[in-house]
């Protein structure tokens, strides 16, 4: 009996090759996941990878093939073959021990034996008759067959961002206008919307496409994702509305800029755009920003987001609809894309049990009343930093705070989130005080977008290779849609009542 290495060599590649399996549609023992890490030094679970991934003849995997060893039946390894299936988004599972073959076909959950594998063109066909069915496909290149942008020794999609891209296009060839993407911080949900774009254009499918964000980040971050259009891309920006180029990056804010009637916008035809992407739709959706997808009406809008379905964020639901594809905070942590997390809690006294200016009064506390406020008996955590500035406050929660970065390891990159401005500034000040002994100037900063250099602070922290500034203060800045791997720590030092924020 042939073991499963021999099985693979001896049997199971000669009946692909016998079926038209080239070896550039073969993926041998790919892994497609890296495993959920386990602990700080980096070691981890065991990641997914399947004996066999076959590619469509356009780059993308059509099925999956589990490899027994001559000893176990065929039928032993569907199961299997059916969850990597299910992770790669592929309509056909086999398992097989170089004699048997087992096919699962998810268009019909019907499972049969067979006596060879089926061709590339069968499989491809058998997939455009289940997905495509109802699709228009205008040019004569479907953009499917696009191969994706890559660049020798530059990063290729992931499987789960494979399979966002291809649901997405599926989608818009089948006619829907309305879309939406659910996929957690940190999974390239920019790296997707710039590959979809890439076999849209590139096949001829759309022409022009515009990209909105909330954000000059979100905006310059996305821009700089699509490099590789070019000259093709350009800003529109208050006062410019370019109209020669391919790929457009914008803000509501500009867009929505001008008189009415002659907004920016407006200064665009309606059917301008073929393709529209709303970055952070969370946040978009209604108001002013709505008129502006309405006036674009006739594009086919694709909505981004990280945030799952929940009561605060229903609105942005209620107009994309569901999505067409998802993938989770929770799945990328198990499968070792995102690092799981802890979460340390920490309270003062005041923060549990409120402030009352009577009882600070009678311990000694110095207490400055401007002449327009209006004084009230008790303060509560929500009203800190807004209401009532705390200074000794603050000051004991940076020393609690510096005593975790030292445990932990100060100089790891951390971002503070603070009730507003002045509460950033002066947290800045704290952690640089206490950290002064490492030689920095620099060590703590505030990133909000009222600092005149504040583009340049954010790109020296999110630059890995540059010591500092090590500890980032913000208020709402950098709450998503900011890529910054090199990250350690989030602090919250304000009250989050949004699980979305969150």
């Amino acid at each position: 009996m042939l073991n499963e290495a021999d099985t693979r060599v001896k049997l199971i590649d000669p009946k692909l090759r016998e079926s038209g399996w080239q070896e550039e549609l073969i993926l041998r023992e790919r892994l497609i996941t890296p495993g959920r890490l386990i602990d700080e030094r980096g070691n981890r679970k065991a990641g997914k990878k399947p004996d066999y991934i076959l590619l469509s003849r356009y780059g993308f995997p059509i099925a999956v093939v589990e490899a027994k060893d001559e000893a176990h039946s065929a039928l032993d390894g569907i199961q299997q073959a059916k969850g990597y299936a299910l992770d790669l988004d592929v309509l056909f599972a086999y398992s097989t021990n170089g004699h048997e073959i087992e096919e699962f076909d998810f268009t019909t959950n019907l499972q049969r034996s067979l006596d060879r594998f089926p061709s590339p063109d069968e499989l491809w066909q058998r997939y455009c008759d289940y997905k495509l069915r109802s699709a228009f496909v205008r040019p004569k290149v479907n953009p499917l067959e696009v191969p994706y942008y890559y660049l020798l020794g530059g990063k290729k999609p992931r499987y789960y961002q494979e399979v966002a891209i291809k649901r997405v296009i599926e989608e818009i060839l089948k006619g829907k206008k309305r879309l939406l993407l659910t996929m957690a911080t940190g999974t390239g949900k920019t790296y997707v919307a710039f590959q979809i774009v890439w076999k849209l254009v590139k096949s001829g499918y759309f022409r022009r496409v515009l990209y909105l964000a909330d954000r000059l980040f979100l905006r310059d971050q996305a821009y700089n994702e699509f490099s590789a259009f070019g000259d093709a891309r350009a800003i529109i920006e208050e006062g410019k509305a370019p109209k020669t180029r391919d790929i457009y990056f914008s803000i509501y804010q500009s867009m929505y800029s001008g008189e009415e009637g002659n907004r920016l916008y407006q200064q665009y035809p309606p059917n301008f755009f073929d393709l529209i992407i709303i970055d952070e739709c969370h946040r978009s959706g209604y108001g002013t920003w709505k008129q502006i997808l309405d006036y674009f009406s006739g594009a086919v809008h694709l909505g981004m987001t990280a945030t799952p379905k929940r009561d605060d964020n229903i609105d942005t639901y209620a107009y994309f609809g569901e999505p067409v594809y998802s993938y989770s905070m929770g799945k990328a942590i198990e499968d070792g894309f995102l690092a799981p997390f802890q979460i340390f809690r920490a309270f003062t006294n005041i923060d549990r049990d409120g402030l009352s200016i009577k009882d600070a009064l009678y311990q000694g506390a110095q207490v400055y009343i401007p002449e327009e406020a209006d004084l009230r008996e008790i303060y509560t955590l929500e009203d800190f930093e807004r209401e009532i500035v705390l200074p000794d406050r603050t000051a004991k929660i940076c020393d609690h705070l510096a005593n975790l970065l030292r445990t932990f390891g100060p100089t790891q990159r951390t971002m503070v989130f603070c009730v507003n401005m002045e509460h950033a500034a002066l947290v800045a000040k704290e952690l640089q005080n206490r950290f002064a002994d490492l030689g920095y100037s620099d060590y703590a900063v505030r990133i909000v977008s009222e600092e005149p250099e504040v583009k340049e602070l954010y790109e020296r922290f999110r630059d890995s290779d540059k010591p500092t500034p090590v500890v980032a203060t913000t208020v709402d800045l950098l709450t998503t849609g900011v890529d910054v791997p090199s990250v350690h720590n989030i602090v919250l030092i304000k009250p989050i009542a949004s699980k979305v924020v969150f």
